[in-house]
């Protein structure tokens, strides 16, 4: 005969455990859509609520794309005990992202976020106020200028002119992986514009951050469960982002320290340094100016140096990399406009080795390569903000707390606005006066509003030189005689998509006729 479960017993203990979480998550999600009228969406389960249907995916903004078509532009999913509306549309885009940008111009709490942004010391995710506003101010006018980018002009041409030495001289026929040319690339422009110089643990650094990106998108189960705190110990995630923050912060502050002995024991003392030209400046150089000169409202602690220049160098490599990663893809799969870019380029650049920058300001066809690639493959697939009082959106009423995830994705294919929507097209921005800058409510590769990216015109600088050098020194072909049709354009998972396979492609050196 069965037995019934003892009171005591550790199975009865996890039942009823479980039981009060069901109904304690229950209760709290049923709460908190009281006097509300929140957006429709699929079907949940208790505790879980829409978790059951994302969590067989690897690309979470496919599956809310899908679950928009059937649901609508903006949405509720449940998830966990997280409420989070879900925005699709250029439409209701632009009322979250620019008319009613003061009321979600908040970041939602992640994890990985707490603890590698050093505690939201970040300029990114800093939460919204004053400390937010001045270091917004800091980046756009000191940090991230028009000047200040175009001082980085010479670190730039030299690192693409590294790369472009390296192709000619590994010859035509073994297979290279661009993939990884452009990171490196990437994180040595971004390096040495943020450090003055290339981090000599760049592998180290570059792959504990891979690390961060992708397990930073706030669908772990420590972001969907955030009043169990302990469940960050038990699946082992925090002890790991723990780990990987003392192993950054370690050289950071190396990084720091060498800064400080420079500014100290050159000659001339701290004014000489804090009164250096922009373009001998390096951006730790800045924050360190800005710290002894107390020029800010706000006193820059050294945490908050080392957490902005995580911004830098996070956001100024991985996403311009994965662009170009992007392009150089999308080049290899459509052989005509590949052929039409490089026309382009060629014509312009003449028969010169070395290209001046002010060139590749004349390539519109490049430029819309990278506009397009940009609107296939946004650097952040979902825009994330937590509103900071109710408000209503598309006749829904959204409470305060509450996660929206815009979709630049989906947006960036709907067929309301673009035409032929997943083909690659650049012709479409030719003539366009759409641009990065967020205006463009169906174009957010750099997101809208009071959060827009800082950082455009470097990335863009970057993406642009590095572009137009490969398509002029080289003709590019796939390995192993692959045919476009079969190049994988799988996307791999993380917040930010890379290519699921590395792109490994063949160039020739290009000689121009006489």
């Amino acid at each position: 005969m069965l037995q019934l479960l003892s009171l005591s017993s550790p199975a009865f203990t996890w039942l009823s455990f479980f039981l009060f979480m069901v109904v304690f998550f229950w209760m709290r999600s049923k709460a908190k859509g009281q006097n509300h009228k929140l957006p429709p969406g699929p079907w949940k389960l208790p505790l879980l609520g829409n978790l059951h249907q994302l969590a067989f995916t690897k690309l979470p903004h496919r599956t809310l794309k899908d679950f928009a078509d059937k649901c609508g532009p903006i949405m509720r999913l449940q998830l966990g005990e997280v409420l989070a509306i879900i925005i699709s549309s250029p439409e209701l885009a632009k009322d979250v992202l620019k008319i009613h940008d003061p009321a979600f111009a908040q970041r939602p709490s992640m994890l990985a976020v707490e603890v590698m942004s050093y505690d939201y010391s970040s300029m990114v995710f800093a939460p919204y106020g004053d400390y937010w506003r001045q270091m917004r101010k800091v980046s756009v006018m000191r940090l991230l200028s028009a000047k200040r980018v175009q001082s980085f002009r010479p670190v730039r041409e030299e690192e693409v002119g590294n790369l472009i030495e390296f192709l000619y001289s590994s010859g035509a026929l073994l297979p290279i992986n661009i993939s990884e040319e452009f990171y490196s690339l990437m994180n040595s422009i971004t390096c040495r514009a943020a450090f003055g110089k290339k981090c000599k643990h760049e592998k180290e650094f570059t792959s504990l951050l891979n690390y961060i990106i992708k397990v930073g998108g706030g669908f772990d189960l420590h972001d969907l469960f955030p009043s169990l705190k302990f469940v960050s110990f038990v699946t082992g995630t925090k002890p790991a982002l723990l780990k990987i923050q003392r192993k950054i912060d370690k050289i950071l502050d190396n990084i720091l320290d060498e800064h400080s002995t420079k500014r100290h024991t050159s000659s001339g003392g701290k004014d000489e340094s804090a009164a250096a030209d922009h373009h001998e400046e390096d951006i730790i150089d800045v924050l360190m100016n800005l710290q002894e000169a107390g020029e800010t409202e706000i006193n820059i602690t050294r945490k908050q140096i080392k957490a902005i220049t995580m911004d830098v160098v996070t956001a100024g490599s991985e996403t311009s990399a994965g662009t170009l990663e992007w392009a150089m893809a999308e080049l290899m799969k459509n052989p005509k406009v590949m052929e039409k870019a490089q026309i382009e380029v060629r014509e312009i650049f003449g028969r010169r080795r070395k290209v001046d920058e002010t060139d590749v300001q004349k390539l519109a066809y490049v430029q819309s390569v990278i506009k397009e690639t940009l609107r296939q493959h946004p650097p952040r697939v979902l825009i994330p903000r937590e509103s900071r009082e109710k408000c209503k959106i598309g006749g829904y009423e959204i409470p305060s707390n509450t996660k929206v995830l815009v979709n630049a994705w989906a947006i960036g294919r709907d067929t309301n606005h673009w035409i032929d929507a997943d083909s690659f097209r650049p012709e479409r921005f030719l003539n366009s006066s759409i641009d990065f800058g967020g205006d463009n409510s169906e174009y957010l590769p750099f997101g809208a509003g009071r959060r827009r990216c800082p950082g455009i015109s470097f990335a863009v600088a970057n993406m642009e030189l590095t572009l137009s050098q490969m398509l002029y020194h080289f003709n590019w072909k796939l390995p192993n005689d692959m045919t476009a049709e079969e190049l994988d354009m799988t996307e791999s998972v993380g917040v930010a998509p890379k290519k699921e396979k590395e792109l490994y492609v063949i160039a020739t050196p290009w000689t121009p006729l006489n």
